[in-house]
């Protein structure tokens, strides 16, 4: 969930059953106090106001046309998270609690996702019976919403495994399968209310004002990725660290684990950013008398298959309290250990101090810092959602010397 911020642009709840749709806006929610409040069900008539999917059309006859993405940002458990750099937008199914089979679910949201995943590797006829997917997001704490942009199932650089996944979690000592599903947010700027209209009665999306990253998505499963580069790098504490108790309970586990062996947590460290960047090759943990500030050294693979090539990297690591940022002399530490063509991978559980973040920026050195919030992120987006999964995690791949 992301606040409202005054610079953007934002419709009133009685203007927005005629309104575009704008990239980013806010849809503003009623003030009647029940359910009808709710601005998607004015937007996009026929897809109701519940539930994370929201349909026009039945995905049990196959006769949906659009289909409403919306997130709340406030699940832990399953942490929808939308890239803006790549335009790649997580979304996890609606099979969410044990009880029921993978696509047996009140909404067939997961039935709907198998299928639309299906059709997108078919021909250009089964992408075309494809609905187009709407992305909002709440918008604090009242009913508001932001549109987020117009998704296409799958990605440019994404395997069909990594497109569309069921995985596994347990809950109340039950296991049970949820799908994992990739999309990419299509550089569309606007999306025509004519056009919403058109396709909401039944019509032929591909005529009538189609917006034409989705019309070569359906031709030629042409991808046209909405790419938003970062234009501000320097985070403060409070981005840094979650912003929940269970988040900054995950980071008191993995500190308790290498509570009095520290040294144990720069293992710990590399498989976290392998999470993170999984073409990691191999990686090698220096010895504690021995590290000549690199904690470990690795290399990253790039390039096809057949013709791999790799760049090395060091690995710093500090299992750090809360409240102990991290500052420059650490920092200078590993910059003065990196070689040409060289980059550098920082890794903490707390946070990093402002002036470490300008002195790596401003001077053009080729870091990676990662903080308390990057690990947590990464462990639920792997399922490590409760402290018990990261203490098994810990204690499987980290166990203790005796």
């Amino acid at each position: 969930m992301s606040p409202a911020t005054p610079a953007e642009r934002r419709v009133s709840f009685a203007d927005i059953s005629t309104a575009d749709l704008f990239i980013d806006s806010v849809y503003a929610g009623g003030s009647s106090g029940h359910a009808g409040d709710g601005p998607i069900a004015k937007l996009i008539p026929g897809v109701g106001n519940q539930g994370g999917f929201r349909h026009c059309g039945s995905p049990t006859r196959g006769t949906v046309r659009v289909s409403v993405l919306y997130t709340t940002g406030g699940e832990l458990d399953w942490p929808d998270y939308l890239d803006l750099q790549t335009g790649t937008f997580t979304y996890f199914g609606d099979n969410r609690t044990p009880g029921r089979e993978l696509h047996d679910t009140p909404r067939s949201g997961n039935l709907l996702l198998r299928d639309v995943f299906t059709a997108a590797h078919g021909s250009t006829a089964g992408r075309a019976k494809v609905p187009p997917f709407l992305l909002f997001e709440k918008v604090g704490q009242g009913r508001d919403v932001r549109f987020r942009g117009m998704l296409a199932p799958g990605g440019p650089a994404l395997t069909a495994d990594d497109e569309l996944a069921a995985v596994w979690r347990a809950a109340d000592g039950r296991r049970f399968q949820n799908y994992r599903a990739r999309f990419t947010v299509l550089n569309e700027e606007k999306i025509s209310r004519s056009w919403l209209t058109h396709v909401l009665v039944g019509g032929d999306p591909l005529i009538s004002g189609c917006p034409e990253t989705w019309k070569a998505w359906v031709s030629n499963r042409t991808y046209t990725p909405l790419l938003a580069p970062a234009t501000t790098t320097i985070r403060s504490r409070a981005r840094q660290m979650p912003d929940d108790p269970q988040g900054a309970g995950i980071l008191e586990v993995i500190r308790e684990h290498f509570r009095g062996r520290e040294h144990g947590f720069e293992a710990c460290a590399v498989a976290l950013w392998r999470l993170l960047a999984p073409a990691t090759g191999e990686c090698d943990v220096t010895r504690p008398s021995r590290d000549g500030g690199r904690d470990a050294v690795g290399k990253y693979v790039i390039g096809p298959p057949a013709d791999r090539i790799a760049i090395d990297f060091a690995l710093e690591a500090k299992c750090y309290a809360a409240t102990n940022s991290v500052g420059v002399r650490e920092v200078s530490r590993l910059i003065s250990r990196l070689r040409h063509r060289n980059f550098g991978v920082f890794v903490t559980t707390s946070y990093f101090a402002q002036q470490v973040q300008e002195e790596v920026r401003d001077d053009g050195h080729p870091i990676a810092l990662v903080c308390g919030r990057d690990i947590t992120d990464v462990l639920r987006q792997h399922g490590y959602n409760t402290f018990d999964d990261v203490r098994e995690w810990l204690r499987q791949d980290f166990p203790a010397l005796q």
